[in-house]
This record gives C-alpha cells, structure tokens and sequence, in this order.
C-alpha cells in the first residue's frame, strides 16, 4: 500500500517538490481573479481620457441656444407689433360703440341713441389713442360735455383742434370749407387723457362730433 492510500487527506508534491492543492480556485488555477492576466480595472476604453472636444461643444451649445431664441423671440414680438399697427391702420374705423372699457379708460362717453357712430384705436409703447365719432342731438351734446366737466360754450367757433395727421389716420375730412366747425381741447394731467374734440354745426339739431382722446402712459 503507498503513502497516498495510506493517508487520503494529505497533500500530494508535485515532482518538482512543491504541494499541490486540492481546492478549487487556488492561486495557481489560471484565471483566477486579480491574476495578471485577466482584463484590468481601467474599463473597456483602455484607460484612455475623456474627449474634452466634446465638453467644449456641449458648453458652447448651451450658451449660444438660449441666446439664439431670445433674439429670434424679440425680434418676432417687435415684427409682431408692426404688422399689428399696420393692420389697424388698414382696417379703420369700425361702425359701433367703443367697448365700455374703452369709453372709460379714454374718457369719451358716447351719448346713449347716437347715430353714426364708428371708433378706431391705435396703440404703440408711447402713446395711446382713439378715435371717435358720432351724430347726436343737442341736448346730448350738452350731456357729454356736461360729463367731461365743460359746457357748449366751451367750443371756440371756427376752432379745429384734431390735427390734420389725426384726420389722415381715419380719413376724416374735419376742417373741410364750407361747413361750420367748433372745436376745444381738453387737457388733464397725465395719466389722464388729452381729448381733441371738434364738432360739425351744419345741423345744429344734430350735430357730428369727432375725438381723438390720447393717453401717455
């Protein structure tokens, strides 16, 4: 019987002298982990740095887009007001009552049961304006300049107050020969608006009574 038999536990040398092990995974077993070998832990890019082109690029895209679209968004809001100015210059004076928000902010009270009566408002970042006209009776002339504090005698025979640039924007012919004109201005302090106030006379019972009230904000 050989040493072996004799003795299953023991280790046996290998023929240069040196033990053997039974157990798996030992340090002579190849590929165990951590063996010189094996794939390393510097990762599957070889170790190589990172690409800072790339850094650069993301960095100049995050600065230059957000710039780009606040130029492009004033730009757009500044063309965006032209073309609504132009329109509003196209279309004129609309037939009807201004909106009561109108009539109070710019201070115009229509007279109830007027004839005629057509308004246009023009808007820009200095100065607001509209337009007003309308055929009243007498006694409603009187009421609306009873309203704004004045009276008929307040309207300077002959007077055209609304400018001829005014009369232009609307195509009103105020100041024409051969009719009888009256007109006032009534100022207020500002906020408050700036009325022109010209009247025609050549029905007295019924007479047309243009505004152009103005507000500087």
């Amino acid at each position: 019987m050989t040493t072996a038999e004799q003795h299953p536990g023991a280790s046996v040398s290998g023929t240069n002298g040196s033990p053997t092990s039974d157990r798996p995974g030992g340090s002579g077993a190849p590929g165990a982990p951590g063996s010189s070998g094996g794939s390393g832990g510097s990762g599957g890019d070889g170790g190589r740095p990172p690409r800072r082109w790339l850094k650069a690029v993301i960095v100049f895209l995050l600065i230059t887009i957000p710039a780009g679209y606040l130029a492009i968004s004033a730009m757009q809001s500044r063309d965006g007001g032209s073309e609504k100015v132009q329109s509003a210059k196209a279309k004129g004076l609309s037939a009807g009552y201004p909106s009561r928000v109108q009539r109070r902010i710019y201070d115009i009270p229509v007279p109830q049961n007027s004839l005629k009566v057509a308004s246009f408002e023009t808007n820009s970042w200095k100065v607001s304006s509209l337009y007003v006209q309308f055929v009243t009776s007498r006694d409603g002339l009187d009421r609306f300049l009873a309203k704004l504090g004045t009276g008929p005698s307040a309207l300077k025979k002959g007077a055209v107050t609304i400018t001829d640039e005014q009369a232009k924007k609307v195509g009103w012919q105020v100041g024409a020969a051969g009719h009888d004109w009256s007109g006032m201005v009534i100022k207020q302090k500002e906020p408050q608006p700036k009325l022109r106030i010209t009247v025609r006379n050549d029905n007295p019972a019924h007479p047309k009574v243009y505004v152009v009230s103005t507000i500087r904000p």
